[in-house]
């Protein structure tokens, strides 16, 4: 394929990774264009001149007809959201393009059937039962053993998952899911929840390309019962022989699933009876880790994934070896951000590379215990994993967020 053709991307991440794609089809030479049902939930695309259409993103059909109707070779048609990739890839099978499994990738996001045939693999996961509401839950709850596990079977970022230690916690868990419109939840209807055995011990994530490891991701869990990620390490602070068999393990699971194209992002915890598989996701990695990754070794997994999905082939070589360490600002409470303090101090420490603020003061900061409650995030590099979180935690020491409680707002309250 020549330079020169359109990178189609259904919908995108709302943080930094889709911005991210747009950079990295233009470094490549090609044109990118954001097929949205609502644009202005990506401010980036206006702040970078990014060509956007409003489409019925959840019509393979759609997409197709703006393919048809565009000036210009399509090179690729692909996606950084989770809830996209199905639908791209059904769309670049029809237009002969490169493109994961369709079929393999709705059935791994379908986290109930991801279960069930890892399972039949032999890969280690949780006990897990599938209920379609409240009074299922809590009776699959009871079979499985208390503390469980409740999320929904479709969902990413964290959202509406809670370790529920009794049947009245799972039942509430799991009619949160259940009535909560998508403004609510941020998360599509669902019409099952996922009822799954807790697992202990520390959580990873393997970051991969077709079934090649770029790397072993360690993450850091905010207070249970939620699972909020507050941060990652790369790579993960553990053996070189640890990793590996993480990584071992993660391949395996995308074999049984069909998925070995593209990038992956498979989340696993080492418990006291060994490796077990949280979840594979069919993408790459949120939460800035890609970001991380390069930061570390130099491979830029965003560019690769969009020269995957446009044919071009690009060798993945790491050229350093080196450790990164991501740490997000979470608020301790709802309410409004009147101001920040110590940033400018914590980007000048040492091994910082990246301070940013998603939110600006002047903003009411919700808490729906996910991904969505972050407001910023700052990135450090080091010589290793161990340097680089160092660095990255006596950094977010000096930065202090000024939060008025949303019940004080609007009566002249100094914040103390």
């Amino acid at each position: 394929m020549t330079a020169g053709g359109w990178v189609v991307l259904v919908e995108s991440n709302t943080t930094g990774t889709g911005r991210l794609f747009c950079a990295a089809a233009r470094s490549l030479g090609l044109w990118p264009v954001v097929l949205a049902r609502d644009p202005l939930r990506y401010p980036y695309l206006a702040a970078d001149s990014i060509e956007h259409r409003v489409v019925d993103t959840g019509s393979a059909e759609a997409i197709l007809r703006f393919c048809a109707e565009l000036t210009g070779p399509v090179a690729a048609v692909t996606s950084s959201s989770e809830y996209s990739v199905a639908t791209a890839s059904e769309v670049a099978r029809v237009l002969g393009l490169p493109h994961p499994d369709p079929a393999a990738v709705r059935a791994c996001r379908d986290k109930a059937r991801q279960r069930r045939t890892l399972m039949a693999a032999g890969i280690g996961c949780p006990s897990f039962a599938a209920a379609g509401n409240p009074a299922e839950a809590v009776a699959a709850a009871v079979r499985i053993g208390f503390p469980v596990v409740l999320k929904p079977t479709a969902g990413s970022g964290s959202i509406g998952v809670r370790r529920c230690a009794d049947a009245e916690q799972v039942r509430a868990a799991a009619a949160a899911v259940f009535d909560a419109g998508p403004d609510t939840l941020g998360l599509p209807p669902q019409s099952r929840v996922l009822v799954e055995q807790y697992l202990d011990g520390p959580e990873f994530s393997v970051e991969t390309l077709d079934d090649s490891v770029v790397g072993v991701t360690g993450k850091h869990l905010g207070p249970e019962p939620y699972f909020v990620e507050t941060g990652h390490d790369f790579p993960a602070r553990l053996a070189a022989d640890e990793r590996d068999r993480l990584g071992r393990v993660a391949v395996s699971a995308l074999r049984a699933l069909g998925l070995a194209w593209g990038p992956a992002h498979t989340e696993l915890r080492w418990t006291s009876r060994g490796i077990r598989v949280v979840e594979v996701n069919p993408r790459l990695a949120g939460g800035m880790i890609p970001r991380a990754v390069e930061l570390a070794t130099g491979i830029d997994l965003i560019r690769h994934a969009v020269a995957r999905a446009a044919g071009l082939a690009l060798p993945v070589v790491p050229l350093r070896s080196a450790g990164a360490a991501i740490r997000f600002l979470l608020p301790s409470g709802p309410g409004l951000l009147t101001e920040v303090r110590g940033l400018a101090e914590a980007a000048r420490a040492p091994g910082v590379r990246e301070l940013v603020l998603t939110a600006e003061p002047g903003r009411q900061l919700s808490i729906r215990n996910s991904f969505s409650d972050r407001f910023g995030y700052l990135i450090s590099v080091g010589e290793d994993g161990w340097v680089a979180a160092g660095r990255a935690e006596r950094a977010m020491a000096l930065i202090e967020a000024r939060i008025v409680p949303a019940s004080l707002v609007g009566r002249g309250i100094p914040n103390p």
